[in-house]
């Protein structure tokens, strides 16, 4: 079964939950007749304990930040591993990133160990929209990845309350979003949705969901109603993807800018009408496989936050430098060195209420396993150093101590 590129789901009426055929009969009964356990949701805790403490916690992988109106900033990380033990942890800070809150909200599944499969949570970021709403996005799976997942969100329209108040989960469409919506100049909402490449499902569910391997690319799903609604807008399929992570710019001159991670480097592709049709995608930037991170400023200036020099295809997830562009990509000024180390990987970042730029990313998942922001300036960027009051690398986000995880 293909799904239509009209195909809506309400977001605000949960009723309408997304489901499709269930996974073919040669994945096995018993899991096929467990996969659509995925479309019900993982409670969230917002009370969670001190099992969740730093001192417990045994993995560490980035996911997503952000600022509220008010300032408060909101951060999540993955725990458990980047596998089906996976689950999220979001904590916030309330003085520019020096201190972090204990956990604020967790969302693990607990499901029994002797199930088939079991429920993760692992692909998310926080976005805060025109209104000041804080959304959180994140995906389900049974097992790392089923074939299909699911993206889901919670909306806070409190997020620098003393106890602020979430909505319920609810399913938008099958696959993940990693990285932030972007708001239109015609005021339209684009969010960068991917469903998985069928190399990337779990070994037991090889042939599930089959019906949906013509959807398996980079999509742009849009809002012309303030997220009430999303509805899938058009698509294109990155070659060499490596789980796409693509993001979106709107260009000065109304093009779609779409930039994604492919095992080559950093794939490109652009857009004429809105992410409805899309060129045909080739690699802009030579990169290592992994995360990056590009957002338009205040200024107008693009900033880019990679792996390496632009022209350069490092050894590893090593040296993330900051660069900025003042037309629209076509030349890039500066390049900050954030962090020089070996196993430094996934930035994502905003831009503060105060101008200043923040960019938290993971170092060391498995055994550093900690979470880190950089903080900076434009003027950072182009002088190609941490100088200033407001300048400052390796700020702590949280560092798990718990006993080494299992591979």
């Amino acid at each position: 079964m293909r799904i239509p590129a009209a195909f809506v789901v309400s977001i605000l009426a949960f009723g309408c939950m997304t489901r499709t055929a269930p996974a073919a009969e040669s994945s096995g009964g018993a899991l096929a007749s467990h996969l659509d356990h995925s479309l019900e949701a993982i409670p969230v805790n917002h009370a969670p304990g001190p099992e969740y403490s730093e001192r417990v916690l045994n993995y560490a992988m980035s996911r997503g930040i952000e600022q509220t109106r008010g300032g408060r900033m909101w951060a999540a990380w993955v725990a458990g591993g980047d596998n089906d033990r996976a689950f999220i942890v979001a904590a916030t800070s309330d003085d520019r990133g020096v201190t972090w809150s204990k956990p604020r909200f967790v969302l693990h599944s607990k499901d029994p160990e002797d199930v088939p499969l079991r429920r993760r949570a692992r692909v998310s970021n926080f976005w805060a929209d025109p209104a000041g709403r804080l959304w959180f996005f994140y995906d389900q799976s049974m097992a790392s990845f089923d074939g299909r997942a699911g993206l889901w969100a919670i909306t806070c329209d409190n997020p620098d309350a003393a106890r602020p108040s979430w909505s319920a989960p609810r399913r938008i469409w099958h696959g993940s979003m990693l990285n932030k919506p972007i708001v239109l100049k015609n005021g339209d909402w684009l969010a960068p949705v991917t469903l998985w490449s069928r190399n990337k499902i779990s070994a037991p569910l090889r042939d599930a969901y089959r019906e949906l391997d013509a959807e398996r690319m980079a999509h742009a799903f849009v809002s012309t109603d303030r997220g009430a609604t999303w509805q899938r807008r058009g698509g294109v399929r990155i070659p060499e993807t490596d789980f796409d992570e693509h993001m979106l710019v709107e260009l000065r001159d109304g093009r779609i800018w779409l930039l994604a991670r492919s095992a080559r480097g950093i794939a490109e592709s652009f857009s004429a009408d809105g992410g409805r049709t899309w060129s045909e995608p080739k690699v802009r930037f030579p990169h290592v496989s992994s995360r990056f991170f590009i957002r338009r400023l205040a200024s107008g200036n693009l900033l880019l936050v990679r792996h390496g020099h632009l022209n350069e295809r490092t050894a590893g997830r090593s040296h993330l430098r900051a660069f900025l562009s003042e037309d629209d990509g076509a030349t890039w000024k500066g390049g900050l060195l954030l962090d020089e180390r070996e196993l430094v990987s996934y930035p994502d970042g905003f831009q503060g209420t105060d101008g200043t730029l923040h960019v938290m990313y993971d170092h060391d998942r498995a055994n550093a396993r900690e979470i880190l922001m950089a903080r900076f300036t434009e003027a950072n960027v182009l002088a190609g150093g941490f100088a200033g009051r407001d300048a400052q690398a390796r700020m702590r986000v949280h560092k798990a101590m718990g006993p080494s995880a299992a591979p």
